[in-house]
């Protein structure tokens, strides 16, 4: 074979390999499960060693369900009486790890949409993901308004202090939450060192401090007109007092020390207004924490990983990831 020939064969498989490497990273919606996803993971462990804070007598029942459509069924959970810590490894790991809080309006957990998607995109960028089955605060647990901030503090607490075994730098862990999630990503994100529960084991000697937080299409105000009131009634009960609505409201709880966030929100959400967003990147800047805002005009809310790919808002897990890697 000529020399310029094999040469030329050389160039073009390299260029395809770069070609076919780059596709792999693009945060292109994944495709549906077929079957039963897999949940709940090869590697999972208990976020509490024994009773978690605020337990009775009477746990909730487990239950978790296939819903929606035919041809969009999706995986969601409600019920948790133990939350649990569900580790998906990256291929080629960066060192990054990146805790999921998936939403549904702190009544159920839609840990498909918003957890298992998210761990097979980012494990796609070499980002381990540890989604978290955190417990829904109005299925019978004391202090109820504390429940999703225990659960968050203990999950990055715990990771941190196993962060050798799970291949990551614990100064690179993150937080993600969606919705609901997105509030209490944003609760943990602004509340990280509130004493909302007794330590318990050596872990919680570890920051509950995020890296980063990406905030997708996030509950954020809990007073009207942004409130949403499902996600509102589920964490602070009927009627809760004023002093209960700001100490919930992360827009109100943004300090000196709250890390850097990147937001989401679609312009036509039509269950959390995008001016959730707008108030909290105006308290982050206020305070003059790095921040960064899309605001994309179709979306809709919940859309989690699965817009369609001439969407430009389907493009948020690679900007997110850029903007990280860009700090």
């Amino acid at each position: 074979m000529p020399i310029q020939r094999r040469a030329f064969l050389a160039t073009s498989l390299a260029l395809l390999a770069s070609a076919q490497s780059r596709a792999a990273d693009q945060p292109n919606p994944p495709a549906p499960y077929q079957g039963t996803p897999p949940w709940p993971a090869k590697e999972t462990f208990p976020l509490w060693p024994g009773r978690a804070p605020g337990q009775r007598e009477t746990l909730p029942k487990p239950h978790w369900v296939m819903e929606g459509p035919a041809n969009g069924r999706e995986l969601h959970i409600d019920g948790v009486d133990k939350p649990e810590i569900h580790v998906y490894r990256a291929r080629r790991p960066t060192g990054q790890g990146l805790v999921v809080l998936p939403g549904g309006s702190y009544r159920i957990l839609s840990v498909q949409n918003e957890g298992l998607d998210a761990a097979r995109t980012f494990n796609r960028m070499g980002i381990t993901v540890f989604i978290l089955t955190y417990r829904l605060p109005n299925e019978g647990w004391d202090d109820q308004a504390n429940v999703p901030l225990q659960d968050g503090q203990r999950a990055m607490r715990l990771i941190r202090a196993r962060a050798k075994e799970f291949g990551i730098d614990p100064l690179r862990l993150a937080v993600l939450g969606f919705s609901a999630g997105g509030h209490a990503a944003a609760t943990l994100t602004t509340c990280f060192d509130e004493a909302v529960y007794a330590p318990v084991d050596e872990a919680d000697r570890q920051s509950a401090r995020p890296a980063f937080s990406c905030l997708m299409y996030p509950v954020i105000d809990m007073r009207a007109p942004l409130a949403h009131l499902e996600s509102r009634a589920n964490l602070l009960g009927p009627d809760p007092s004023d002093a209960m609505l700001d100490a919930r409201s992360p827009n109100h709880r943004v300090t000196a020390d709250t890390p850097p966030c990147f937001l989401v929100h679609a312009l036509d959400d039509g269950a959390v207004p995008y001016g959730n967003s707008v108030t909290m990147i105006e308290a982050l800047r206020a305070r003059n924490i790095p921040c960064e805002l899309h605001l994309f005009e179709k979306g809709g809310h919940g859309f989690g990983l699965h817009l369609p790919k001439d969407f430009p808002g389907s493009h948020w897990p690679e900007l997110f990831h850029r903007w990280t890697t860009s700090r």
